[in-house]
């Protein structure tokens, strides 16, 4: 039935993802043509792109069933049939759930009307190309494996010249001897790479594995160009937990082609098992299809485990109540209803914040979230506590039944150890690398136009990874939008004695050198601080920075220590 609701969204889903497709595939093009800008803005309209066909969606099904009552039992079962071969079909089932909430004003889920578990327990595989590229050394040809790295590279697809591509293949093949010496000859090796390279910020990456004997690594190899339009290689990466660094939750999604998205995220996964399916579709674009996943985890999570939800470690927030399940590396985090008298914000000002972290770079430095709505909860693993905590800050979005506690807008974010916490436990040597961190995650953000507003340490982690990440968003700016200054020089004894700011202070107004004030309370860990990032405190270095933006620079942004980079001669 042409116009049948089932064959609406199937439709609606099918548009959505050629225009994901669409703005995906341009990516080559836009590397190619360092448009760093329109890269930004190609992965900003990917977002963009699923709520304008679900709205479409929703709209061509009202116009057809009217205000109901709908028969979604009947529209799943159709559905079914409908996208069962398609290569994507897990996206489909997401699909199809978001126009059910969107329709039904996010009633309980059940499998009777949406796909709460998923209907196919093996996804179809495309039969009309390689999923992969496979290059083996041949053991009767000595130093076969020089020309076969070079095969390698110029499979690529990419259509620029190499700035130089025989010293290239030798740092990773010199690369490769240092960190996989279980590799003991070329004999053996093969090398299976993605068909797609992953593109991201100004980085084109291949990835794939190395397969030698009976081992198996996982290895990437980050493209970039020089200020020439030169292609070289930057760096080899051949351990899963760097590239798991690589597809961080606090980095942009990746601009790559998947026809089968399910294939790809297996083959991901075996490279990376300590990353989630969900973190794994959200890196590759799929954000929707992430929270999916994140939600079928959870519910088989709490199946497997007995521990209660309770107020999560660190210093209070005035803005948000956080909790979390211990056995789960996640915090759920609900808005107040009221703010401390400090705040001057409103709710609907702190969702937008979320949601310019959502689609801005967030460089490696801001958590990702997921935002989630009625989310619903067995309330006999909430502790007393913790009801009571989320009743008294945030009655207005917490919903009892007898058996559910409802939460009427969350987000989800990654659980981390709070900088603050991490400080007062760190060795000597752990405390200045994370004072290091913590000042290259300020400055990093800075570059990529983010003023964190709130700066205290209690609003950063520490990832498992030894990484410090900004996750407190309400105060965020766009730095170009700040106003960066010096405290005049005072005038008088009752000014320079005064309690108060005796100049003029606006909105946007930021005096850098207030920071050394407050952001430590150890005199110790503030000259440590203050001998590696002292020039966070001086107006220059802010204003510094937003004239680059200003310019149009974009900074270079990299997923991987710069101590592992190649040596080059640009």
């Amino acid at each position: 039935m042409p116009n049948s609701p089932a064959q609406l969204i199937y439709d609606g889903f099918r548009d959505y993802r050629l225009g994901w497709m669409e703005i995906t595939a341009s990516a080559r093009e836009l590397f190619q043509s360092q448009d760093w800008h329109a890269m930004g803005a190609a992965t900003k309209n990917r977002l963009a792109l699923y709520h304008r066909h679900l709205d479409n969606t929703v709209a061509a099904i009202e116009a057809v069933a009217g205000d109901g009552p709908y028969d979604w039992t009947s529209w799943k079962a159709q559905f079914v049939s409908l996208k069962m071969r398609d290569v994507d079909s897990e996206l489909a089932e997401t699909f199809f759930n978001s126009v059910h909430r969107a329709m039904m004003d996010d009633p309980p889920a059940t499998d009777l009307s949406m796909f709460v578990r998923s209907r196919v327990s093996q996804w179809p595989i495309p039969s009309h190309a390689p999923f992969l590229r496979t290059y083996q050394t041949n053991p009767d040809v000595v130093g076969d494996i020089v020309p076969m790295v070079h095969r390698l590279l110029d499979d690529a697809g990419l259509a620029l010249p190499w700035e130089d591509k025989d010293r290239d293949v030798r740092s990773v093949l010199r690369s490769l001897a240092e960190h996989r010496p279980e590799i003991r000859a070329a004999a053996g090796l093969s090398i299976d790479v993605l068909n797609h390279p992953f593109f991201r910020n100004k980085g084109a990456y291949l990835v794939g594995r190395l397969r030698y004997e009976n081992e198996v690594w996982p290895v990437a190899l980050p493209i970039l160009i020089n200020a020439r339009g030169e292609l070289y290689v930057d760096t080899l990466i051949c351990d899963a937990d760097e590239l798991s660094v690589v597809f961080s939750f606090t980095r942009a999604y990746f601009l790559v082609e998947a026809p089968a998205p399910s294939q790809l995220v297996s083959f991901l996964q075996q490279l990376m098992p300590n990353k989630r399916r969900a973190e794994l579709y959200s890196a590759i674009g799929f954000h929707k299809h992430g929270k999916t996943e994140f939600y079928r985890a959870f519910v088989e999570h709490l199946d497997e485990s007995q521990d209660e939800f309770v107020v999560a470690p660190g210093i209070r927030g005035m803005v948000m109540a956080v909790f979390t399940l211990p056995s789960l590396p996640i915090v759920f985090k609900i808005i107040k209803d009221q703010f401390a008298p400090q705040k001057n914000i409103t709710h609907k000002q702190v969702k937008e914040k979320y949601t310019i972290v959502k689609q801005h770079d967030r460089v490696g430095r801001m958590a990702d979230t997921q935002e989630f709505s009625n989310f619903r909860f067995p309330r006999d693993r909430f502790s007393d506590a913790l009801l009571e905590e989320l009743l008294a800050v945030a009655r207005s979005c917490v919903v009892l039944t007898d058996d559910d506690v409802v939460i009427r807008h969350l987000y989800t974010e990654r659980r981390m150890t709070p900088l603050n916490i991490y400080v007062e436990n760190a060795s000597p040597q752990e405390l200045t690398s994370a004072l290091d961190e913590y000042g290259n995650a300020i400055k990093q953000l800075a570059a990529a136009n983010i003023f964190p507003g709130d700066m205290l340490l209690k609003n950063f982690g520490v990832t498992r990874h030894g990484r410090v990440v900004f996750y407190d968003y309400d105060e965020i700016n766009y730095l170009t939008e700040m106003n960066f200054r010096e405290i005049p020089e005072a005038q008088t004894p009752e000014q320079e004695m005064a309690s108060e700011p005796w100049y003029s202070v606006d909105k946007y107004d930021v005096f850098p050198e207030e920071f050394r004030r407050f952001l430590f309370g150890k005199s110790d860990v503030k000259a440590e601080f203050i001998e590696m990032h002292g020039d966070m405190f001086t107006a220059d270095m802010w204003r510094e920075l937003q004239e680059g933006i200003e310019e149009g620079e974009v900074s270079d942004v990299f997923p991987y220590r710069r101590k592992r980079r190649f040596m080059h001669k640009h």
